[in-house]
């Protein structure tokens, strides 16, 4: 019931305006948007791969324990629940693009401030700024994917996740680069976040204006309940494990195994790989199978990968088992994400953030 098969759409193409009629946008506009969506996607999983390497570093710095540091990691957690809803709310007020740009900006600019942060409760601070960014973006920039997929008529919301998890290999192949080579981390994470800024620069204006017609009268706020309460459940499992991999590979890697910072971003490289290579195949796969099989398949080689990862007690095991978490979850969020945006009498935004 909740995972539907990805209904039709046509699209009546004219050149006049950005919509053909009541319901569609012109198809120029939305091609335009598609490249642009998934240009965010990318940026977002790009500043995300930067930040990933440098935990265990600031670990160290600040002589955290690995509870202090999940504490002050919490802070991540606490922005993005607080800015999710708002964002969801937001989007429906004002469009997704002006919240996607606000967003996107806004976690280029705090991306270098956690490293700066001389001691634990301003790591906090700026980590709650990071969170709220990122939730932000995270809302915004699926609202918009939803709206493209629909106006599309097929399933391509794994191609924009998997362009987020292209961004996350690239951060991190870079973060290994960078790292290994003696660069300060605040060259790094600056670095990326110029890079970041230009490549939303150019992308963000060619997002859709707002939300289609036919959503302008939906609920804009909605707790999640019935479908959106299983969907986010599920979601949150899947967020619990991603979170993992992003947070705790590096610091895995480090500390139980001697691993160098760079050596130690490598786990999380090939969690990203193998996510990147799930998601840009995902949308074949999912309309051939369907999202009910696709979750079937992928949710044991994700728990299974884990298991095999930690329990060897071995790096190159432990690498192994992340790429495998990495395949398993890789389209997981997508099919719930796209099953969200398409509840009825309730605007994709707002189904959304309640989802996640």
């Amino acid at each position: 019931m909740l995972l539907r098969a990805f209904p039709r759409f046509s699209l009546n193409i004219t050149k006049n305006s950005i919509w053909t009629n009541k319901n569609t946008y012109r198809a120029d506009a939305i091609r335009q948007a598609r490249w642009a969506v998934l240009a965010i996607f990318f940026v977002n999983g790009a500043l995300l791969a930067s930040w990933v390497p440098h935990i265990p570093l600031i670990q160290q710095r600040l002589g955290l324990s690995e509870g202090m540091l999940g504490v002050a990691l919490l802070g991540v957690a606490l922005g993005s629940v607080i800015s999710m809803p708002l964002s969801g709310i937001m989007c429906h007020q004002f469009g997704s693009r002006r919240v996607t740009t606000i967003a996107t900006f806004s976690f280029c600019l705090t991306l270098p401030l956690p490293i700066l942060a001389p001691n634990l409760p301003l790591l906090i601070i700026t980590l709650v700024a990071l969170g709220a960014a990122t939730g932000a973006m995270d809302v915004s920039m699926n609202s918009q994917a939803v709206i493209v997929e629909h106006r599309y008529g097929r399933a391509i919301m794994s191609s924009f996740h998997g362009f987020f998890s292209l961004g996350n290999l690239i951060g991190a192949g870079m973060g290994v680069l960078v790292l290994s080579a003696g660069a300060a981390q605040i060259q790094h994470t600056l670095g990326a976040s110029i890079l970041s800024g230009i490549i939303s620069f150019i992308a963000l204006p060619r997002l859709l204006p707002k939300e289609a017609p036919d959503e302008e009268n939906a609920s804009n706020f909605r707790l999640p309940t019935g479908p959106l309460l299983g969907l986010g459940a599920l979601t949150f499992i899947v967020f619990l494990a991603e979170g993992a991999m992003a947070d705790w590979s590096a610091v895995y890697l480090q500390n139980e195994h001697a691993a160098g910072p760079g050596i130690s971003a490598i786990g999380f490289a090939a969690f990203a790989l193998m996510m990147t290579v799930g998601r840009l195949s995902g949308d074949k796969f999912v309309q051939i199978f369907g999202p009910v099989t696709t979750l079937r398949i992928g949710s044991p080689i994700a728990a299974i990968g884990l298991g095999f990862g930690l329990f060897l007690n071995d790096p190159i095991a432990a690498v192994i088992g992340f790429g495998c978490v990495g395949l398993g979850l890789s389209n997981l969020v997508p099919i719930f994400f796209s099953a969200a945006g398409r509840t009825p009498n309730i605007a994709s935004s707002a189904a959304i953030a309640a989802v996640a």
